[in-house]
């Protein structure tokens, strides 16, 4: 009797260990369970950003290539711009030294007005269309015997040049400006001419030494030893200077 009632405890007792160890075993699958689905949503969710990072990666990877071909104009665009600049400042400071340091003196050489000359072109040359027909020739030869002599009174091309970038009609289509320097054997010669602008122009003060300034000054300077004509051909203003430099020099040589 003692022997079946030990059976069924021990049945009893084997049951309720399965049933426990059943409970773990469900409760275990159904935590796994839970797991592993939030698992699987992390992981969809992983997946959708990923893909969502993908299509915004691919639609950033399509505007950098066609961004690109945007900026590299604007860059060009700048970059001429700023090439301009930066030519415009270069020849500015020649302008800007020559004035400063050159123009007190009585005489420079010619070398080094026609250089601030030159550059005062290209610096007007910045106003007007690249089209623009501007025709600049200069037929001084670095090798003539007056070329680096100190004879030609700083300054004195400054007027003819800039009234002509003032004067000259740069909206018709035919209009032109013309600058010829020359040296003989004896003689420097400036020679500006331009197509007249219809339009008037508004006189200012101080906006130039002015034609009779300039006369002025090449009398006292030159005397009788230059020319200096003003002609209009048609639609066409031409002012013509001419230094006698060989003259000026024997009449410096004698006066010293």
């Amino acid at each position: 009797m003692e022997s079946t009632i030990n059976i069924s405890g021990l049945l009893l007792y084997s049951l309720v260990l399965l049933m426990i160890i059943s409970f773990l075993l469900i409760l275990f699958l159904i935590t796994r369970l839970k797991t592993e689905t939030i698992l699987r949503k992390q992981f969809e969710q992983k997946f959708n950003e990923r893909d969502s990072r993908k299509e915004n990666f691919e639609l950033e990877t399509i505007k950098s290539k066609l961004n690109p071909h945007l900026f590299k104009n604007v860059l060009n665009s700048i970059q001429s711009h700023a090439y301009q600049s930066y030519y415009a400042l270069d020849k500015l400071s020649n302008v800007l030294d020559y004035i400063l340091y050159e123009s007190d003196c009585d005489y420079v050489s010619l070398k080094e007005e026609t250089d601030f000359a030159l550059s005062l072109i290209e610096i007007n040359r910045l106003k007007v269309s690249p089209l623009f027909d501007l025709r600049i020739k200069n037929r001084i030869s670095p090798g003539a015997d007056l070329f680096n002599q100190q004879l030609i009174s700083p300054l004195i091309t400054i007027d003819l040049i800039e009234n002509a970038f003032k004067h000259a009609d740069i909206q018709s289509p035919d209009a032109f400006i013309s600058i010829v320097f020359d040296l003989s054997d004896t003689t420097f010669s400036l020679i500006v001419s331009n197509k007249i602008s219809k339009k008037p122009i508004l006189k200012k003060e101080k906006s130039g030494f002015g034609k009779e300034n300039l006369r002025k000054r090449l009398d006292l300077i030159y005397q009788s030893h230059y020319t200096l004509e003003h002609t209009t051909d048609n639609d066409t203003y031409i002012a013509h200077l001419k230094i006698n430099l060989l003259e000026h020099k024997a009449k410096m040589s004698s006066a010293g």
